[in-house]
């Protein structure tokens, strides 16, 4: 059983990847809807306020202003309550439809410090400030699978 179910989640995952392998179906059974950006963070012991006090204020101000202006579909922070040792105490989710250029980038970017009030090297200072309590453990780009119906 265990060997039928690595087989089919082998198959699934190259099928995934790579849908020109199935473009020979007519209807695959799935299809790629949004990016989902996942960022793994870990809190140092008793910073865990300092934390959700950034997430409030500058955090949420600059992800409203990203789905106001389309360039991210949503966010989301989900917490893992019962942590082991080593992994995450946060997750920052954050979903989108599209890449951008690197012009669109550019121009994304003035419009954020601008937005925010903020040099890119106030930018800077401010996110060394918060590495003195919180890490950013890892970081993966997800891609969600719809049924195709």
């Amino acid at each position: 059983m265990k060997k039928l179910l690595l087989s089919t989640a082998a198959i699934l995952s190259v099928a995934i990847a790579n849908p020109a392998m199935v473009a020979a179906q007519d209807d695959p059974p799935l299809r790629p809807a949004e990016y989902v950006n996942v960022s793994a963070i870990h809190i140092d012991d008793g910073h865990g306020l300092d934390y959700a006090n950034h997430l409030a204020t500058l955090w949420r101000r600059s992800m409203d202003f990203q789905v106001e202006q389309g360039w991210i579909d949503s966010y989301e922070i989900l917490t893992n309550v019962h942590a082991r040792e080593g992994e995450p105490d946060v997750y920052l989710l954050t979903r989108y439809t599209e890449w951008t250029t690197p012009e669109e980038g550019r121009a994304r970017g003035e419009a954020m410090r601008a937005h925010m009030a903020m040099t890119a090297e106030q930018m800077q200072e401010a996110s060394a400030g918060r590495a003195e309590y919180r890490t950013l453990g890892s970081e993966i780009l997800l891609r969600r699978q719809v049924w195709n119906d």
